[in-house]
């Protein structure tokens, strides 16, 4: 297929889960995020260039984006860049595939560590549920879900307040005050009905919210 052809049926997605634009590249540490997203989630390709009539300008542009894979990101990402030249601009994308070791963490320029997920077309950050599933994942040992008196307790915290009601969303906090348990077991409670399928979680008004199923 012709390259221009190609960059112009990409453009026409517009931003979305798997796709994300910049205007230029300044500054490393930002772009890391989305590398960080995309990693964390389905992967994803950054379009570099597509905003700007120049396109990639400079030979330091293209050193931040390998920094932004390679020293922002921890552990590194995987991360490939294919180089297009177009109408006197070179556009460059930047495919990032799923991380089989998550989290991947974006590091600020203070050196804080933060992971991220895709969502729709936002880079957010990842809740303490989600590392914790990560964690697990992770792990050599199996996660085994027990009917213990914390998950009862969890459990009913997760249930509606009236029998006749839908199932209700719930915020990491309000399940900490409802089930009256320690915050850490109700993180690790909730990744465990996560990844058992006992709960879902999704993104709603700017905060994780979780429910039973």
């Amino acid at each position: 297929m012709d390259d221009k052809l190609y960059l112009l049926g990409l453009i026409r997605e517009g931003e979305h889960q798997q796709q994300d634009f910049k205007y230029r590249v300044e500054d490393a540490c930002k772009l890391a995020k989305s590398v960080s997203a995309f990693a964390n989630t389905d992967g994803g390709r950054l379009l570099i260039g597509v905003r700007d009539d120049s396109g990639v300008r400079s030979e330091e542009e293209i050193f931040m984006m390998h920094q932004a894979a390679y020293k922002y990101c921890k552990p590194e990402a995987s991360i490939k860049f294919d180089t297009y030249h177009v109408d006197k601009r070179t556009i460059v994308i930047a495919t990032v595939p799923p991380s089989e070791r998550k989290p991947i963490y974006a590091i600020n320029e203070k050196g804080e560590q933060r992971a991220y997920i895709r969502i729709t077309d936002e880079n957010i950050v990842a809740s303490p549920v989600h590392l914790a599933i990560w964690r697990e994942q992770l792990s050599e040992r199996g996660a085994m879900v027990t009917y213990s008196p914390a998950m009862k307790k969890l459990l009913n915290a997760m249930a509606s307040d009236y029998p006749d009601q839908q199932p209700q969303s719930f915020t990491l906090n309000q399940l900490v005050r409802r089930s009256r348990l320690p915050r850490p077991k109700v993180i690790t409670l909730l990744a465990r009905f996560v990844r058992f399928g006992l709960a879902r979680w999704q993104y709603r008004d700017q905060q994780f919210l979780f429910q039973a199923i």
